[in-house]
């Protein structure tokens, strides 16, 4: 397997426009003469794959009768500054894919999603220093959270790659509810099917990081079929993704915010967070999973507290309901299923789930 370092989706001539502040933290490796590709290579040293054979360059794979390349590829970054009252909110977002692809067929043969969101609040708008010194953070950590250099080393340390012909998992389908859109910032709002992909991405990493489950880049209608890369050398890829043997579907039906009450420091709510799901084989047709979940996170606001912005606790709401959730079908919290689903047959459902994400593996 050959390592090719870190990658970007889509339109190469868009790459500086959309991953503008990412191509500026690539440049502060330029300028001590090495590069952001060969630092995350160093860091997959420290931890080599255990089942794979890795080398450095896609030139070592000519004339092999194997030729399986990994990058990360980068296939969106977000970034936005929101004011409440005298506050302003920090949102970066980088989200992406441990991809494996074959280097002979140029097709997709395995794939891990990436996500990462940092929310910071500042009494100032936030100085494009301070931006980068968010985003540097995201690609490499910040306290105990693993940025996204540590999550590709960590997953490209426990791949594998299928040894008969692979089942492939895919969100295909995701849809919001008009109530639940209405509470959802600008920053994903305004971009073509924003938040439909940040919903995709950030469920198909919690899939994955709880089951192994490895899980096709959402299809989000226009490059069905079809992935652009360009990888560290400067080579562009159109590369084909196979159609998925099983079809999972969300659809975000409502999010809630209720009063808990009153304490000491301020008044707690309750943020809720609700879900259908819905699992598929499209072509017998047969249906695993098809259910309704809900979710919610209890949050405190301090008496002091004059502006509120909920989308933070929204989003730990949701991501609670997919965490939880995938943390049930790799049986480490089945406790919450009973609370989460008002389904007759969830537990037979589940288990019917659980049995398809090891084929996929």
């Amino acid at each position: 397997m050959a390592y090719a370092g870190i990658a970007y989706s889509g339109d190469h001539q868009s790459i500086p426009t959309r991953f503008k502040y990412t191509t500026r933290f690539e440049e502060t490796f330029h300028k001590k003469g090495t590069s952001a590709s060969a630092t995350l290579y160093q860091d997959v040293l420290q931890r080599p794959p255990t089942a794979l054979s890795l080398v450095p360059q896609i030139a070592e794979l000519k004339g092999r009768d194997q030729a399986v390349a990994v990058a990360l590829v980068l296939s969106s970054e977000t970034v936005s500054t929101e004011k409440f009252g005298n506050l302003y909110k920090l949102f970066v977002q980088l989200r992406g894919q441990v991809l494996f692809f074959d280097f002979k067929s140029m097709a997709v043969v395995r794939s891990y999603p990436l996500n990462f969101a940092y929310l910071d609040v500042l009494n100032h708008e936030a100085r494009p220093d301070e931006i980068d010194e968010r985003v540097r953070a995201v690609f490499l950590g910040v306290q105990d959270k693993r940025g996204f250099f540590a999550r590709f080393a960590e997953k490209l340390q426990s791949a594998t790659l299928p040894s008969g012909p692979p089942r492939f998992l895919q969100i295909t389908k995701v849809a919001v509810a008009p109530d639940a859109l209405a509470l959802m910032p600008k920053s994903l709002t305004d971009q073509p099917m924003g938040i439909e992909t940040w919903l995709a991405d950030v469920f198909a990493e919690a899939i994955s990081s709880r089951t192994g489950t490895p899980l096709l880049p959402f299809a989000n209608g226009d490059a069905y079929g079809k992935l652009v890369v360009t990888v560290a050398d400067g080579a562009v890829y159109e590369l084909k993704l196979p159609k998925p043997d099983y079809e999972l579907a969300l659809d975000l039906t409502g999010l809630k915010k209720v009063k808990f009450g009153d304490v000491p420091a301020g008044t707690s709510f309750i943020y809720g967070a609700f879900a259908g799901l819905r699992l598929e084989d499209p072509f017998l047709p047969k249906v695993y999973l098809n259910a309704a979940f809900k979710n919610g996170e209890t949050k405190v606001v301090p008496n002091s507290q004059q502006t509120v912005d909920d989308f933070p606790a929204f989003q730990d709401a949701m991501r609670g309901l997919f965490v939880k959730f995938s943390e049930t079908l790799a049986g480490t919290n089945t406790s919450w299923l009973k609370s989460a689903s008002a389904t007759a047959d969830i537990d037979k459902q589940m288990i019917a789930t659980r049995e398809l994400l090891k084929s996929c593996r």
